[in-house]
Order: structure tokens, then sequence, then C-alpha cells
């Protein structure tokens, strides 16, 4: 559906039986869940006992958090064609960033297959497992969600009818950033960004029907890009750009950033990833194959310095059996970065060499990061591991195997396995003298309540975690982590 017919959709909903229809079931299936988490570390908290949790755990090797949440889901109306749902989720933590953190608030307004969300919302990542991926490099589950405003169509809809052979889906928004406070007072107030805007969009087509071929091929882009807000250097500040212009730019990554006159880039602090996949569909198991391609502004977009960078993934779908039910494997390779040699032209070297990419670093903001955390891979190293009031990353040339197992041995068990290991380089302006290895793994258990057909027993969950980091690169930690989780 063109996006104009969805605008003047929604500019009707308001006076239409439909949307009385669908305020009216604003109160049914409402779902409510209280967690309480606590971390218990030797040293800071091991990385798989923090990483890919959307920011709710601490580097800090004693914490915890206190979590209630309620909410309604878009998808549980999926016999209307108006659709409405909201969610709520408020932490209070101790030994975190902030005492008490509104992690989701979020309201979604869907026609069809199109949506028009609002607010601050956890988002899973786009063709990676959710449980057992090493992370997203553009869009990941590490951080917390930055408040957003974006028109998406979150599931794949056909574009050749009944067939269902080619689908699309993507999304389209502008958000802003929400650590300010928090940087300035990390950084004691050196250097930091606050208020940053924040652009995104995505796009992905499949090809392909599991139902009538076994063979399913996706692919997609996906580019971000902060801008505007303000930068503080000892104290000072300097507002950036964030008029129409601005916003306008970053879709098409033109303009400029402050200060640029001769040697120009482009505004704010863009980044992307191209995405693929194939999949191989069995009769109750399944392979699939991904490839998830990072770049830095234009230079390792397209295929002028050739893509040496990436991550590499395979996942098996086990047919049913008590012991492995899902099996990945990730090598992730970021050590080229278009090469080690800079040159902007000159009128007497006319040549321009745009290597040296600093991924997930950036002159003027922050980099990629929100709340001190990577908003795409974790085995970036968080900036927080060094708890020197700096927020840039000085790890993101690096090596890893990264391994990931699950399984439900009985119907109320559930577990997983993760293992990466990491060959560490620093970066290229500031190298290791040697490199720094790093061995990270969590064993993790859920256990559900067997008796779920009794009132007072159901809805409960308890997840067991044990996790540990040995090697140079953020020292040796060791932590225990117990969640109880009630869901009404």
């Amino acid at each position: 559906m063109k996006l104009k017919n969805f605008i003047i959709a929604l500019f009707l909903f308001a006076h239409t039986t439909n949307a009385q229809n669908a305020i009216q079931r604003l109160g049914e299936d409402i779902n409510y869940s209280i967690e309480a988490q606590i971390t218990a570390s030797k040293g800071q908290t091991p990385l798989w006992l923090n990483a890919n949790r959307y920011g709710m755990s601490s580097i800090t090797g004693d914490n915890g958090h206190l979590r209630v949440r309620f909410g309604k889901a878009s998808e549980s109306d999926t016999t209307h064609k108006w659709r409405i749902g909201y969610g709520t989720d408020i932490g209070f933590r101790y030994n975190a960033e902030s005492s008490v953190f509104v992690q989701q608030m979020y309201a979604d307004f869907a026609y069809r297959g199109v949506r028009l969300s609002l607010g601050s919302k956890e988002r899973p990542m786009a063709l990676k497992n959710q449980e057992l991926s090493s992370g997203s490099q553009t869009f990941g589950i590490n951080s917390h969600p930055i408040p957003e405003a974006r028109i998406e169509i979150p599931e794949y809809i056909s574009i050749t009818g009944k067939s269902d052979w080619i689908g699309i889906k993507g999304h389209f928004g502008y958000g802003i950033t929400t650590d300010g406070k928090w940087a300035r007072h990390y950084t004691a107030g050196t250097n930091y960004s606050k208020r940053t805007l924040y652009h995104t969009k995505a796009g992905y087509m499949r090809f392909g029907n599991k139902d009538k071929f076994p063979l399913i091929f996706e692919g997609g882009l996906e580019m971000a890009c902060m801008f505007g807000g303000s930068i503080f250097n000892n104290g000072k500040e300097q507002k950036l750009g964030q008029g129409i212009r601005d916003f306008i730019e970053v879709i098409f990554g033109t303009g400029h950033d402050i200060g640029e006159t001769v040697y120009k880039n482009a505004n704010g602090n863009t980044v992307g990833s191209w995405l693929f996949s194939l999949s191989y569909v069995g009769k109750d198991w399944e392979i699939r194959t991904y490839y998830d391609h990072f770049f830095e502004d234009h230079s390792m977009m397209f295929f002028q310095y050739g893509w040496l960078d990436g991550l590499i993934g395979a996942e098996i779908n086990l047919p049913q059996n008590p012991y492995i039910n899902t099996f990945v494997y990730e090598f992730m390779n970021t050590t080229y970065q278009a090469g080690a040699v800079y040159h902007d032209h000159t009128p007497e070297i006319p040549d321009q060499i745009s290597a040296i990419d600093n991924y997930y670093n950036h002159t003027i903001h922050s980099g990629w990061q929100n709340w001190g955390q990577p908003i795409g891979n974790p085995l970036f190293t968080s900036p927080l591991y060094r708890n020197d009031e700096k927020l840039n990353f000085n790890n993101n040339r690096f090596k890893a195997h990264h391994f990931g197992i699950s399984g439900t041995p009985i119907p109320w068990l559930h577990y997983r396995l993760l293992y990466s290991y990491t060959s560490n380089l620093g970066t290229y302006h500031t190298p290791y003298l040697t490199p720094k290895y790093n061995n990270s793994f969590l064993c993790e258990a859920t256990l559900s309540s067997p008796w779920q057909h009794k009132p007072v027993l159901s809805g409960w969950q308890v997840k067991l975690a044990f996790g540990l980091d040995r090697g140079a690169q953020i020292d040796n930690n060791t932590g225990m982590q117990i969640s109880i989780k009630k869901t009404f």
C-alpha cells in the first residue's frame, strides 16, 4: 500500500466504525508481567550476562532491577484491518546508569500491513536468531531503545498477489537520544552529545515461498544517522544543524558536518549494513546462511574498496529432539575498514583514499552507542568496560568466532549456551602493541512452571545463568544471574 494512502487512512481513522471498534478493544488481550533480576559478579559483569538485553543489564559487577510491564500487541487483533497496540515497561534498578528507567513506552496504529509506531520500543534484529546470534552490526538488541516515530511494514507483505513469491518490509523514522544527562555525568562534562537526533531506515525483500519451494532468499539494506543536537567539549556547547535541510540531507547521506570546508563528508554519523540470507527449508528442519556487511559513510557501502569485513553466519534448526534444537555459528572480521591509509584530495595529489573508517566512532558525535552500550554488535567492546570517562570505542578491529546452542530437553526447561572468542587489535589510530584475546561464555537455563493448568502456579518463569570472561580485552570476570518473572 502506498504511503499516501496510509496517511489518508490514518486521518480518517477516528471517524470510522473500525476506529470505534479498535478503541473498544483496547482493554482486551492485555499482558502484564513483573520481573526481578539480580546479578552478582567477581570483577565486572561478564559479556553475555550483559549483552543483547536491550541495555537492561549493567556493566557493574553487582546489579539488579525490578521490571514492571504491561501492554497490548497490535498483532493480537489479527482479524481486523485497524489495530492498536501500546506498551509501558519501567525498570527500578540499582548499580546501573539510572535508578528508574522507562525502557518502553509506545503506541502502535496499524492498518492492514502498515504501522505507525510512536515511542520507545524493543525491536528485534533482522535476519538473525534473537537468542543465539552475537548481534546485528547496525540495528542490534544490545542497547536501550531510542524513542522514535516511524512508518513501518513490520512483516513481509506480498507484492505478487496470492502466490506470495515476493515480499517486502521495512521502515522509515526519526528519533532523539535520551542519554545526555547521563553522558555528562559519566564523562565529567568533558566530551559528550546531548539531544542527538536519530534517523533510521531499512528495506528488505524476500524471494520464495516455503510452502511451495524449499529455497528462500532475503536481502536488505539498513541505514542510520545521528545528527543535530548539541556537542560539549570541556563544558563548551556547540549546537549542530537540525533544520529541515538537515532532516533531508541525512536521508540521502549528503551535506557535511559543522566546521568542514574543503574536505567535506556526510552530515552526521552515518552507518549501515547490507544483509543477505539464504534458507533451505526441509520437512522438519531448516538450514540458513547469512551475511552482514557493515559500512561507515560511503567508502565501504559499495564495491570500491572490497568487502573484506563482515559477519558470516550459519543457523541450523534440527528435527525435534530432546537435546539440541538450534545451532548457530558466526565469524566476524572488522580489521580491514577500507585500509590503513587515508588521504583527502588536494591540488597537488587529487587522488582520494577514503580509508580508516574507524567503525562505531565519529569525530563529532559520541559514536554508535546509546547509554554507553553499542547500538549494534556487542563484540565492539563497550566503552563502559574501560570506566575511563570516555565514550569512544578503543577496540573496533577484531576477528571473532561465535557459537550458540539452544534446546528444550523437557517442556518446562529451555537452555542456551554461548561462546565467543575474539582476537582484538584496537583501532588504526591507537593499535594494541600485541593482540588482546578474549573468551566469553554463557550457560543459561529457563524453567517454566510444569503446572500451568493450576492458576496459582501458571505464568511463573525462573532463569538461571552463569557467565565468564577470560582474556586481556575485558579482563577476567565471573558472574551468576537469577531472574524471576510472573506473567498475568
